[in-house]
């Protein structure tokens, strides 16, 4: 398996790299970490500093014993609100925009000439990522802007877990170009909480909807960028 396929731009290996250090962890991401820390390198889109924190990072992924590398990652990102990996749970939660705004950024992807493969969702950071690694540098660099409020939300719960993961958000941040820090992050509710049904005509028990009369969250929209030709990568690979 080849991740690096295509001609780099100014970050595009770096992008990838992150986007699979968010991948789910499974035997054949970990059998590619040498690589992944080698194109971190050897593009060198990151400071010193923040690739020595990749380093440790990838030396944790190596190290620890495969199930609980695994679990952890489902652990940190499946169960919890404030660290989920789709971008849309934290603009529209459960409201009816989110749909839209999934729709809105498929047409951006396929109008570069990307799609989805079966089962990823657009907006899973993953995804976003390898959307950006195809764009050039302006553009990439504009594009993570956009989305760095989200960036630094699940930044700043990644943070408040002390998780090691907290490191890629906040080189993601580095090439958009904004500084990681801590900024307020809900309380995560218990998870039958946040699974419990809403009372009726009362609003999504989730935060993304409001209530009756209220405006509705904005959604992530962008004019499509028309310079990819390939097709869009799985998100964990």
């Amino acid at each position: 398996m080849s991740f690096f396929n295509t001609s780099p731009t100014t970050a595009t290996k770096t992008l990838r790299v992150l986007a699979h250090l968010l991948s789910y962890p499974d035997a054949e991401l970990r059998a590619h970490l040498p690589e992944l820390k080698a194109a971190l390198h050897d593009e060198r889109a990151l400071s010193g500093a923040r690739l020595a924190e990749l380093d440790a990072l990838i030396t944790r992924l190596s190290r620890r014993r495969p199930l609980d590398v695994e679990a952890d990652h489902v652990e940190l990102f499946d169960r919890g609100r404030g660290t989920a990996l789709h971008l849309f749970e934290h603009v529209h939660g459960d409201s009816r925009d989110r749909g839209p705004a999934m729709v809105d950024l498929c047409q951006t992807y396929e109008a570069a000439g990307l799609f989805l493969a079966p089962g990823e969702l657009p907006d899973h950071l993953t995804v976003v990522l390898q959307y950006a690694s195809t764009q050039p540098p302006a553009q990439a660099k504009a594009f993570l802007g956009e989305i760095a409020h989200i960036l630094q939300v699940i930044f700043s719960a990644l943070l408040r877990r002390e998780a090691a993961h907290a490191c890629v958000l906040a080189a993601l941040l580095d090439l958009a170009g904004e500084k990681a820090q801590a900024v307020a992050v809900p309380p995560e509710p218990e998870l039958d909480e946040s699974w419990a049904e809403p009372m009726a005509f009362d609003g999504c028990s989730t935060q993304g909807q409001a209530r009756p009369g209220q405006p509705q969250p904005i959604q992530i929209v962008r004019a499509p960028v028309r310079t990819a030709s390939h097709v869009m990568p799985g998100a964990s690979t």
